[in-house]
């Protein structure tokens, strides 16, 4: 955005800068122009008037034509303004030639960078829903892991309670199997008064 401002901003300022300067192109070729009229007007009535001669009787040799100026030279001031013409035309056709292509150039950074900013918003839009996708699935584990951890800690602590009826510390596992052996016989000897056998 920042970027099309500012080339929005460079963009009047030139088109401002180039549009007076073909306007003043084009408003001194007509002052040339018109200065070139009067001018050829001027040297055509030179050529004819005779207001300046002196009339004498006898006119000396200097004077025996009319003065009709430099008009045979080239370098003339006539020659100097229709160079002065040319220069101008050419001014007003670079200047309109580079402002078409500056204008295009312009239309063309304007477009891409539109292109540009809706490729990137549309990036931005699909990195904020996968972005609430992450979160969501970040939060579903993190309640699994929670529900987990409590059934782990409630699984410890019965094994920690269980744990000591198992396992008697202070009894060898020939003391174990002893005692089992006799209460195994003990159970037996039950059974049998129970069953009403003798009891030898």
């Amino acid at each position: 955005d920042t970027a099309m401002a500012e080339a929005t901003k460079l963009r009047q300022e030139e088109k401002t800068k180039n549009e007076q300067t073909i306007a003043d192109a084009g408003e001194a070729q007509t002052a040339v122009a018109q200065a070139l009229t009067v001018l050829k007007e001027f040297y055509a009535k030179a050529g004819e008037a005779t207001a300046l001669v002196q009339q004498q009787p006898i006119a000396p040799e200097i004077f025996d034509s009319p003065y009709k100026g430099m008009q045979a030279e080239n370098g003339g001031v006539i020659g100097m303004l229709e160079v002065i013409e040319t220069d101008f035309a050419r001014l007003e056709a670079d200047t309109t030639a580079a402002e078409a292509t500056s204008e295009k150039e312009y239309d063309d950074f304007m477009s891409d960078s539109r292109v540009d900013k809706a490729a990137k918003n549309s990036d931005i839009g699909h990195k904020t829903t996968e972005k609430q996708d992450k979160e969501q699935d970040l939060t579903s584990k993190e309640a699994d892991l929670e529900g987990t951890q409590k059934e782990l800690d409630a699984a410890l602590a019965y094994y920690d309670k269980l744990k000591p009826s198992c396992v008697d510390a202070g009894v060898s596992y020939d003391d174990r199997v002893s005692r089992r052996k006799e209460e195994i016989e003990s159970l037996q000897e039950a059974l049998r008064i129970l069953n009403g056998e003798d009891i030898a």
